[in-house]
């Protein structure tokens, strides 16, 4: 498809499938839509939403042909019979990661300019220990990883800076740990550029441990 590039990369047990694409008119692609998908696409007035939207569902036929994108009651999307999938976008770039086995948190990020700015909103008083939150890129990849774990928290009302934290090992390994009320979730997370993209994903399956209340 010209003006569409596709990349899949593994990662252990989980595949993501990335579409970059350039300016197109989204109207030339609506074969690749179900009727329903078809009605949300002219629900979005900007054209950038709308080639956002059909980017994703040119990517996700090509992966899975017309099988329906659904959304559970905390926004996180599935395919019926598909396992887990998670799905982002970023500056003409889209991404959707899949794994049968456990449940994935899919983030890019492009780098921003503003992000050293905005970081006290999201930055926890521990993380400078472990980053240079001085650098933008660094930043950039925090806040990234920080989306994947909100994706992975499977809850609304999430505070970025107090309870979705960040650490690395002795071996430069990110780690995150999401802490709710009733345990704390840790997980190992992957954290790479691809095309100029900061991609942040988890490595593995969540581990639970309950708080002692």
């Amino acid at each position: 498809m010209e003006g569409f590039t596709f990349k899949e990369i593994s990662l252990g047990s989980t595949q993501i499938y990335f579409c970059a694409y350039s300016e197109f008119d989204p109207m030339d692609y609506t074969k690749y839509l179900t009727d329903i998908e078809k009605q949300r696409l002219f629900s979005f007035k900007h054209v950038n939403r709308r080639r956002e939207f059909m980017a994703t569902r040119i990517l996700r036929h090509r992966v899975f042909g017309f099988e329906h994108i659904h959304y559970d009651p905390h926004g996180a999307p599935y395919i019926r019979d598909e396992g887990y999938i998670s799905i982002s976008h970023s500056r003409k770039m889209v991404g959707l990661a899949l794994n049968k086995q456990y449940k994935i948190g899919l983030d890019l990020e492009s780098p921003r300019e503003n992000i050293l700015d905005i970081k006290p909103k999201f930055l926890s008083s521990e993380e400078p220990i472990h980053f240079d939150v001085n650098n933008k890129l660094e930043v950039t990849k925090i806040w990234s990883a920080k989306e994947a774990l909100y994706k992975l928290a499977g809850r609304k009302k999430i505070h970025f800076k107090t309870e979705l934290l960040l650490s690395k090992d002795e071996n430069g390994q990110w780690l995150g740990q999401i802490v709710n009320p009733e345990n704390d979730i840790f997980v190992k997370l992957n954290i790479f550029e691809e095309q100029g993209v900061i991609v942040s994903i988890n490595n593995e399956q969540i581990v639970k441990q309950p708080r002692n209340i």
